[in-house]
């Protein structure tokens, strides 16, 4: 029988070995804190092995990561720092609230950039290189990337004026860009100010996506060989409420997946969103540590300042931090919002020794206790340990707080929407932060730049040059590039010798040709979510490869077929899984990179044409915005040639938004002769006459022989129309349009009408309504502005000019598409198309159900000739028998 004093005697035992061990592991960390890591992760393994359970800890206590022995002091002068920051606060606050007030609800945002503004200027004035110097002595490579948070926009402008970049007109010019003078963006937007911003991310969620398949896409040209390695970074300025968009968070494990130690993270915590506190009855930092360390990312808090640390070192009992993790957001937004006397009763007065250990402060210095977000020393710190870490990403949790130095508004649920100060409020913030500017100036948001002389200027110049020049910018070069003549494609443009093939598989035997170039086929980049086998690629995949940075570290089971899967560090297909989001920012990295990374990278993405546009169409607007080139495949299209898969999978309108893009260039080519002529014009185009612009082109899975390219009709198949048939057996009485699969249809419907109803129709294929359509409303534009001038005529009326009768155009796509042309068509246009629900069933049934099978098209044409007068209205009635139209039947739009 043991005693209860045995039990206390063993106790202590085991309390003194555990001291032991503890002091035995603090000596390991004062010698190397990596170090300390690796031991704790041995015990671990250890523990595991021995089948001793070992708790999940994805949270670390409240309190930042670095404790301050192992911090570094600061480099930079303090001083001159704190005094460009205050200015570039001023000036951001000036700009938007002097614009509210001369145009009253322009709009703008102030409290964002407020909650970060030390985090950037840390930084501009010691981290984001605008350039790196060669490892092999060549010309310098390009800098950081920084991904800003769109709402701060009017810091980077307020810096942008304190180094000479803009001068005070530009900074009165904000949100005001059709004014006749040079204005600046209400966010970033490369489309907009295409010298200054690089990445537009001011749609949440898109910027840190695009950070981390960036970062990605940069490690792919490296081991490519495209471009040397160095040190470059990608930062992501992130707002903690951001994070709610799924496409924030989505891909993070991709970042460690691929060790991409060249990413960091900084997540502006200052926990709240636009209505509220982002995690009111939570700590967002928590939730977010637990997220990012569980994807493997290596986590730094930075939740409290330098202020904070002598408590720390005087609270003996641990009380302050129990306390800290006691308390919400909800709390700590209230604990600033309401003032030093309130945190003092509140959050200190819940213990009386921590009550005890701030009765040495006054009520303003407790409001004044810094978040980690606002120290300069905490940031750097930060920093540098993540350009350090080797071997997987970094995020940053930087607690901060919305609307700081703003008076009233600071911490305030309404911040988020404040676009002007009271004037008292303005007196207080010049006041704060020592702005030579006087009351009244103040009121009226007068800008302020000390001359060129200042110190402060001078110290600000200095940091940038030190750093290789100024960001952001954005520089596009000349690129050489030659354009494969289209004479060399002959094997695409001379037919399939009435062999069937689908369209799809004419690309994929022009993608292989175009990897084979000499000139440019290492810069073909293949992209494509987990469909490779779907469209026909494991020709590719055996030809160059897919990207895997850690190569190929197993045996394919398909490894003694032909055909095998291949993957390699220096491969070249970007094979992204099932993530069109993924995929999509893949290709806005490498649409990009001919201003990014000097190199005119040629994005080919093939995709599921449904789970395009109407999945990723904000990434698409913003791929736009960049000013990005490549080239969308738009793989299985169409409502009722993708058979059998049904209403989630069947595609009718990926051209009608695909049309909403300005600088998107949509095709739907029926023929791979088609398919060849745009793909070569897309390269001239964007690449040899620089160009900004990019192709959506529709491919589908339908086999049919291809005829030869006939003569002369290179520029129809351009701009949207050409005539593939005329009328069989004399002059025709209408005019069929057809593409896509669809003119296949069309053509018959052609040999119907001749045949047994001796109606002459010529067939037209319209390659891209959209085209057509554009081009038409430009000569309208031009010719409602010039009413002197003799009337010009689009390309539509001049290549229709001759042709009679009513047009009937049919295609796999809703009726909106051709009803665009209507305007110029008047009377004359009957649209049919598969507007509705997708079903599961064959092509053939499909096709009856929507009415636009050949004798749908044959049908509409008699019933429109009847209408006109040119055919006898009961034949017609019949005819619709004959042809097995169900005249009864429901409407498929509606079905």
């Amino acid at each position: 029988m043991t005693t209860k004093l045995e039990t206390a005697a063993a106790q202590a035992d085991f309390t003194r070995e555990v001291a032991e061990w503890i002091e035995a592991f603090d000596e390991v960390v004062a010698g190397d804190w990596e170090q300390s890591a690796e031991l704790l992760e041995a015990l671990r393994t250890r523990a595991r092995e021995a089948g001793v359970p070992v708790p999940s800890e994805l949270t670390t206590p409240y309190q930042n990561t670095i404790p301050k022995h192992d911090e570094v002091p600061y480099p930079g002068d303090r001083a001159l720092e704190r005094r460009v920051e205050a200015l570039i606060r001023w000036n951001a606050m000036a700009m938007v609230h002097g614009q509210n007030k001369k145009d009253a609800g322009i709009g703008g945002h102030i409290s964002t950039y407020s909650s970060l503004a030390t985090l950037l200027e840390v930084g501009f004035n010691h981290f984001f290189r605008a350039k790196y110097s060669s490892p092999t002595g060549g010309a310098d490579l390009p800098g950081d990337f920084v991904y800003f948070q769109g709402h701060a926009s009017p810091g980077v402008y307020a810096r942008a004026f304190l180094e000479g970049r803009f001068d005070e007109k530009r900074l009165k010019n904000f949100r005001h860009e059709l004014r006749g003078e040079p204005g600046l963006s209400s966010y970033p937007h490369p489309w907009l100010m295409p010298d200054f911003w690089r990445f537009p991310t001011v749609s949440m969620g898109i910027g840190p996506l695009n950070a981390i398949y960036q970062a990605r896409f940069m490690r792919y040209l490296e081991n490519r060989g495209l471009i040397e390695k160095s040190d470059r970074k990608v930062w992501a300025f992130v707002g903690d409420g951001e994070t709610d968009e799924v496409d924030s968070l989505g891909a993070i494990s991709l970042g460690s997946r691929e060790k991409l130690d060249n990413l960091i993270f900084v997540v502006n915590c200052n926990l709240q969103r636009l209505d509220g506190p982002v995690r009111g009855n939570k700590r967002i930092i928590d939730e977010l540590e637990g997220m990012f360390r569980g994807a493997g990312w290596n986590v730094i808090k930075v939740v409290w300042g330098s202020d904070w640390d002598e408590l720390f070192e005087r609270d003996h009992q641990g009380l302050l931090l129990k306390r800290m993790e006691e308390c919400v957001d909800g709390d700590y937004q209230a604990f600033k919002a309401k003032g030093g006397a309130y945190l003092r009763e509140h959050f200190f007065g819940k213990y009386p020794e921590l009550l005890k250990l701030v009765e040495d402060k006054t009520d303003e210095q407790l409001a004044r206790l810094h978040r980690g977000g606002h120290d300069p020393v905490k940031i750097y710190n930060a920093y540098k340990r993540a350009l350090e870490h080797k071997g997987g990403p970094t995020v940053i949790l930087a607690k901060t707080v919305k609307g700081y130095g703003l008076g009233s508004t600071e911490a305030r649920n309404a911040s988020h929407q404040e676009k002007k100060l009271t004037d008292d409020s303005m007196k207080s913030f010049i006041a704060r932060f020592e702005i030579p500017v006087t009351e009244e100036d103040a009121k009226n948001g007068a800008f302020h730049r000390p001359d060129e002389s200042a110190p402060e200027i001078q110290y600000l110049h200095a940091r940038r040059a030190e750093l290789g020049g100024y960001l952001p910018k954005r520089e596009v070069p000349k690129i050489e590039f030659k354009t494969p003549a289209l004479d060399t494609l002959k094997e695409w443009t001379s037919g399939s010798n009435n062999r069937a093939v689908s369209t799809t598989m004419g690309f994929v035997s022009l993608l292989r040709h175009l990897l084979k170039d000499p000139s440019f086929g290492q810069l073909v980049v293949p992209i494509v979510p987990d469909e490779g086998r779907t469209f026909g690629l494991e020709s590719v995949i055996k030809q160059v490869g897919i990207y895997a940075p850690e190569g190929q570290k197993y045996t394919p089971h398909d490894s003694d077929m032909l055909l095998s899967y291949r993957e390699e560090k220096n491969g070249q297909i970007l094979e992204e899984g099932i993530t069109e989001a993924g995929s999509m920012a893949s290709f806005t990295a490498a649409g990009t990179a001919y201003s990014n990374y000097r190199l005119p990278m040629i994005p080919f993405y093939m995709y599921y044409s449904m789970f395009g546009f109407q999945r990723i169409g904000d990434m698409a607007w913003a791929f736009a915005d960049s000013r990005g080139k490549g080239f969308l495949m738009g793989g299985t299209a169409g409502r009722t040639t993708m058979l059998g898969e049904g209403l989630q999978h069947q595609d009718g309108h990926s051209h009608v938004l695909s049309s909403t893009i300005p600088t998107c260039l949509s095709y739907d080519p029926a023929f791979v002769y088609e398919l060849a002529v745009i793909v070569q014009d897309g390269l001239r185009r964007m690449y040899e006459k620089a160009e900004d612009c990019f192709y959506y082109i529709t491919m589908y899975n339908e086999d049919y022989a291809m005829p030869p390219m006939p003569e002369g009709v290179t520029e129809g198949i351009l701009r949207g129309l050409y005539k593939l048939k005329p009328a069989i057996k004399g002059e025709a009485v209408a005019q069929l349009f057809g593409s896509g699969p669809i003119l296949n249809e069309v053509l018959r419907a052609q040999e119907i009408l001749s045949s047994k109803y001796g109606v002459e129709t010529d067939v037209w294929s319209v390659t891209s309504y959209s085209e057509l359509r554009r081009d038409a409303l430009a000569i309208e534009r031009w010719n409602r502005l010039h009413p002197a001038e003799a009337l010009k005529k689009n390309y539509l009326e001049t290549t229709l000019e001759g042709a009679k009768g009513p047009i009937i155009a049919a295609s796999d796509y809703m009726k909106v598409l051709p009803d665009a042309l209507s305007p110029w068509l008047p009377a004359r246009l009957v649209t049919l198309g598969t507007d509705g629900f997708g079903r599961s069933d064959n092509r053939e049934h499909l096709r009856r159900h929507f009415e636009v099978n050949a004798e749908a098209i044959a049908a509409a044409t008699l019933s429109r000739l009847a209408r006109d007068g040119k055919f006898k209205p009961k034949a017609a009635q019949k005819a619709l028998v004959e042809l097995g139209v169900d005249t009864e039947a429901g409407d498929p739009a509606r079905a």
